[in-house]
């Protein structure tokens, strides 16, 4: 019975390896280049953090001269939802668009391309903790841009 199960388990693979499936995270996936891609972001809070973001996203490995080197340009807007008695905000909403554009370091045509998210956070009456809570809601901006814009780089570079 084991000897049966294992010439099954052995016959299996050597369909899968014959099938041309390649692993997007294995060594013959994107992942390699991912970790060669050099970010610049603005020189902010927001962008610092979408900077920090991405390079983990990436797995950015410093010890490697970038392939590719990419560029964001940040915008965000900050908009109040709901109103107190006293005509204050009790939530915001921040829509963060980043627009990034991939550039290969030996040249070539950049790939550009957009994403956006909306995060929310309430408004709190002590000044330090409405600090915080726009803060909080620009970190999880930053990652959630992060997730995207490394979606797209996996897209791009498994298209190559």
């Amino acid at each position: 019975m084991r000897r049966l199960a294992l010439l099954g388990v052995l016959a299996g693979a050597s369909l899968l390896s014959a099938c041309g499936f390649t692993p997007m995270y294995g060594d013959s996936g994107v992942s390699s280049g991912l970790s060669r891609i050099a970010v610049t972001t603005p020189d902010d809070r927001l962008g610092y953090r979408l900077r920090e973001q991405l390079e983990d996203a990436f797995g950015r490995d410093g010890a490697q001269a970038p392939l590719y080197r990419l560029t964001t340009e940040v915008e965000h807007k900050r908009r109040p939802l709901g109103r107190r008695i006293d005509d204050t905000a009790s939530r915001y909403e921040l829509t963060v668009r980043a627009a990034w554009s991939l550039t290969p370091v030996a040249g070539g045509e950049p790939l550009k391309g957009v994403q956006t998210t909306t995060v929310t956070y309430a408004s709190a009456d002590q000044p330090y903790a409405a600090i915080a809570a726009q803060q909080d809601g620009e970190d999880r901006a930053a990652a959630d841009l992060a997730r995207l814009i490394r979606l797209d780089m996996m897209r791009v570079l498994a298209g190559r």
